[in-house]
């Protein structure tokens, strides 16, 4: 006789609309990607197209969004339309650099005031300059800026940064284009569970491996440039990061089974095992 099957039990309930929300505003993916180091406009409309990404970061010093008249601006390839721009501060090294730059910015695209902070302390290892950061986030809050901030993985310093009013907190997960990956998963996680804003990994990304790292570990997002612009095929690498954000995501959202050090558990029922008589 055939034994009856245990009733099958409720699924648990996921929202289809798993969004990112930043500063009020929502976003299907949580992937955000730079425009840097492209041959190209047009490759970097392509990497766009195959990550996926809502949000895109611009540096202000270095891509002409029309302060240089004349020549090619990224917002043809780019609109605003189509993209929520994220400029950003790149190759700021002081507090008063990067909120001349981000005040530019404002400028250029019509009163835009979501941004990405980042000054640098050192040109070598582009670590950032912590007590620098901290000055210009509050300068920019109380200029009505929504401020997404690039820092170091020290929770005390991200804790100073949440209670300033930042819209996002942003550590590394190693330094800038090193492609290293997450060096310190443990201080990820502390920032992650004290913060209330999102946490979105910045910089250090090298693979799609990495990205869906992040996200198990519970960030809200992960945003990278090199990583995809530097890959010997940027179009199927932007294709390949896309999925494993999604894939890091969804492992998260789904709880991944307990660790059980030193021992094993057969992965079929061991109840109602046929013996030989």
């Amino acid at each position: 006789m055939r034994r009856a099957l245990p009733a099958a039990q409720p699924r648990i309930a996921m929202s289809s609309q798993d969004l990112l929300t930043i500063a009020g505003r929502s976003y299907q993916s949580r992937l955000l990607v730079g425009t840097g180091k492209y041959k190209d406009f047009e490759q970097t409309r392509a990497a766009l197209d195959a990550s996926g990404a809502d949000i895109v970061t611009v540096a202000i010093r270095r891509t002409n969004i029309g302060q240089n008249p004349g020549e090619p601006s990224l917002l043809d390839y780019v609109p605003p339309s189509r993209f929520t721009l994220l400029p950003n501060t790149a190759g700021c090294y002081t507090a008063d650099d990067a909120v001349r730059t981000l005040r530019l910015a404002r400028e250029l695209l019509d009163g835009h005031d979501l941004v990405k902070l980042e000054v640098l302390g050192d040109p070598t290892n582009l670590f950032p300059n912590m007590p620098e950061t901290l000055k210009a986030a509050k300068t920019l809050i109380d200029d009505g800026f929504k401020v997404l901030v690039y820092c170091t993985d020290d929770p005390i310093q991200c804790r100073m940064l949440e209670d300033i009013g930042v819209s996002a907190i942003m550590p590394l997960a190693s330094l800038i284009g090193s492609g290293m990956g997450i060096l310190n998963p443990w201080n990820l996680r502390l920032i992650i569970d004290q913060t209330k804003v999102p946490v979105i990994v910045d910089a250090g990304v090298g693979t799609a491996s990495d990205a869906t790292v992040a996200m198990e570990l519970g960030c809200d997002a992960v945003l990278m440039n090199t990583a995809i612009a530097a890959a010997g095929d940027p179009i199927l690498m932007a294709s390949a990061m896309k999925k494993g954000v999604e894939a890091g995501r969804e492992a998260f959202r789904a709880g991944r089974m307990p660790r059980k050090l030193y021992s094993g558990a057969p992965s079929s029922p061991t109840e109602g095992l046929i013996t030989a008589k």
